[in-house]
């Protein structure tokens, strides 16, 4: 049978996808561990099924795993990830010499102590009796410390309403009529669709920038022209690569001919561009192939829209190296002591089960403070839709009482909270963004750059084409993606760096993560009140004050 040991071998190597110095290493060191084994057919089966079908296996969770500091129980895993764990533990078990056993460890005091109060059924032992507590994050420093202030903070007192439910007005900015309430199809749009909708973006930004800046016409982008000409579209790459100053090209709309010409930059003193982005620029065109480009004309914000204490969270709920959820307890404790009127919970803590008893502990544990509670999909979401936008989660188990206090929204959305309105995604586009702008004597803060072209662009996620892991549906984009006015607040989670910014007039806040891979993290809490406009008519931000915590 030696005749077929090569085909077997090259078999093996596109199987499972691996090189062939990678294949003789392997076997190298598989033959040395048996002391020497021929290659015969019978060894090359064993040695599959030990050896090169496990390194195929390693292979595709890699690929389901971020970058990022998230666990893989925080991470977006498609059906092929899964089943490719699936394998990898059944290829496991099959060659283990000995049974694998479940070390015992004590149950820490507190897991035990929270497990026994009757209002709060969230604990480590209620999910896995064995669970272990992460040693880092509960000897975290700094807990409870202000990494970020904003505002008056000087004698703030972070706390909310004494009365339960004291009338706090929260309601979804454009009514549940206009807004994204329910699941929908997708993943069968037109190329057509996607083509108007980017159409239409680009007319009625346009639009706005003709009033704006009184500009008469557009020229079309290609006509050759010996005076200066001022054009409409929308910034673009030559190429499937990341944009540079050498590869920006300016796609123009239907109306301006709908072609593609190249941007000479050098003219200009500063400029900040983002694939998607939709501007005006001045400058020549002699001859139709490239437009020199003397001014940019980046964009204009939307018209703005009453104290009330609003914390604002961001998971993953539990460290990287543990499946307790001592930090979403902590969170809880906080709610608890601090009272505030309004919580914004942002990305679901995992598994469909586990979730509903997640958010029936978060309900009744903050039962005694009588806030409302706002949950926010998220696109890492294991058990829900993955699509942009995303509908809100559904809980047909709360009862009434439950139900009353808690508002679950899709991602993004425009809420209104006694009169102020907060802007919500929890899609990283701060960091999306990062990756692809491009600038030129714009100074060196990036933050304050991308999130006015939020602004300016008047979209949760302006930027096209979207990154991979971004699945998006354009129609339903073009109807809950845009922004109906400028937000009094913007939330904007990150893996980036928290902060809090006043971009244009609206106050950015990035909490940060609860959980920072092993480590504890951050979340946000803002003071707001809606106030009489002044008799100069100057608009005057509802944002009081605003801190990032430590956990």
């Amino acid at each position: 049978r030696s005749h077929l040991l090569c085909p077997s071998v090259v078999e093996q190597c596109i199987c499972n996808r691996i090189q062939a110095d990678e294949m003789v290493l392997e076997w190298v060191a598989y033959s040395t561990t048996k002391n020497g084994l021929k290659l015969t057919m019978d060894a090359l089966e064993q040695f599959e099924h030990e050896v090169t079908g496990t390194c195929s296996y390693f292979k595709e969770i890699k690929t389901c795993l971020f970058s990022s500091c998230d666990s893989l129980a925080g991470s977006v895993v498609s059906v092929s990830h899964l089943c490719a764990l699936r394998r990898l533990f059944v290829c496991l078990q099959g060659s283990q010499k000995r049974a694998l056993t479940t070390p015992e460890h004590p149950q820490s005091k507190r897991s035990a102590a929270i497990l026994a109060s009757p209002g709060l059924l969230l604990s480590p032992a209620s999910f896995s009796p064995s669970a272990t507590p992460s040693q880092k994050y509960g000897q975290r420093g700094g807990k409870g410390e202000v990494v970020v202030t904003f505002g008056a903070v000087q004698g703030t007192r972070w706390a909310g309403r004494k009365a339960l439910g004291a009338g706090v007005r929260l309601e979804l900015l454009e009514g549940s009529e206009d807004s994204l309430s329910s699941s929908y199809k997708y993943m069968f749009q037109r190329l057509r669709d996607v083509r108007n909708v980017l159409t239409e973006k680009i007319e009625e930004l346009g639009e706005g920038l003709k009033t704006h800046f009184n500009i008469e016409e557009f020229s079309p982008v290609s006509l050759p022209a010996q005076d200066s000409i001022t054009v409409l579209g929308q910034v673009c790459c030559d190429s499937n690569g990341k944009l540079n100053a050498q590869s920006v090209l300016l796609e123009a709309g239907p109306e301006q001919g709908g072609q593609q010409v190249p941007v000479d930059l050098s003219e200009l003193k500063e400029y900040s561009l983002f694939p998607g982005q939709v501007v005006v620029m001045e400058g020549m065109n002699t001859t139709g192939r490239k437009l020199m480009a003397s001014k940019l004309h980046e964009g204009v914000p939307l018209p703005f829209y009453k104290p009330t204490n609003v914390l604002v969270a961001c998971g993953p709920y539990t460290p990287s190296d543990s499946l307790t959820f001592d930090p979403l307890l902590d969170l809880i404790s906080v709610i608890v002591r601090d009272r505030p009127d309004v919580c914004l919970l942002v990305r679901s803590p995992t598994f469909e089960a586990i979730f509903s008893r997640c958010v029936e502990s978060i309900v009744d544990g903050t039962k005694s403070v009588g806030c409302r509670l706002v949950f926010v999909p998220s696109q890492r979401d294991i058990n829900h839709h993955f699509i942009y936008p995303q509908p809100p989660f559904t809980l047909p188990n709360l009862n009434k009482d439950q139900a009353q206090r808690v508002t679950l929204v899709p991602d993004p959305c425009t809420l209104l909270v006694d009169g102020v309105t907060f802007g919500l995604t929890s899609t990283d586009i701060l960091f999306h963004m990062g990756a692809e702008e491009i600038s030129c004597g714009t100074g060196s803060d990036r933050f304050s750059r991308i999130l006015k072209h939020m602004l300016t662009q008047r979209s949760y996620y302006p930027l096209y084409p979207p990154v991979e892991e971004v699945n998006m549906d354009y129609e339903k984009y073009q109807s809950f993606g845009q922004m109906p006015l400028t937000p009094d607040v913007l939330i904007i989670p990150s893996e980036l760096r928290y902060f809090v910014k006043d971009v244009i007039g609206c106050v950015c806040v990035n909490p940060g993560r609860l959980t920072k891979g092993q480590v504890g993290g951050t979340y946000g809490r803002l003071l707001i009140q809606r106030s009489a406009a002044p008799d100069d008519g100057k608009r005057v931000s509802p944002c009081l004050a605003a801190q990032v915590v430590k956990i």
